[in-house]
């Protein structure tokens, strides 16, 4: 199998770092038909033992990416992914910032605001990311400085 088409994606496949480098060069592809732009094209490796570059018009290819909102990359690891979602959910917690400082609204209001706006952001993606100990400890410290805000603990 050398690839496989998707709707408007196609992934070529190689065993050899040299046959990928030839599949992505200008020649055979022009031959078929396919124009490729070195830009929006992306590279995943697994299990390699060369690691050196794939060029598409002079151009290295991307090797970390974002895919259907997670981070993708051939390290397989999860920690740029759970920092980028907690980036994510602290934009939207800041978004809020008057709705927590307001009197008016009780903490059982802010709560569920919290749970949906904010707690529903952070956990995006994460059937994927590996559960350690780091991980689990950033996601609930980002959590419990989220609460203390709304309950006005120091």
């Amino acid at each position: 199998m050398d690839d496989i088409d998707f709707a408007d994606d196609l992934a070529i496949i190689s065993c050899k770092h040299q046959h990928l480098q030839e599949k992505t060069s200008g020649n055979i592809l022009e031959r078929i038909g396919l124009k490729i732009h070195a830009g929006s094209t992306k590279l995943l490796r697994i299990n390699t033992a060369n690691d050196g570059p794939i060029t598409q018009g002079g151009n290295g290819l991307e090797e970390t990416f974002t895919k259907l909102g997670s981070i993708v990359n051939n390290h397989g690891g999860t920690d740029a992914d759970v920092k980028t979602r907690i980036g994510k959910a602290r934009v939207a917690f800041l978004q809020l910032k008057n709705i927590w400082s307001a009197m008016a609204i009780a903490t059982q209001t802010k709560y569920r605001i919290f749970n949906s706006n904010v707690n529903s952001v952070l956990p995006y993606g994460s059937e994927t990311w590996r559960t350690t100990k780091k991980n689990t400890r950033k996601v609930q410290t980002f959590i419990n400085t989220c609460l203390r805000c709304i309950l006005k603990i120091q």
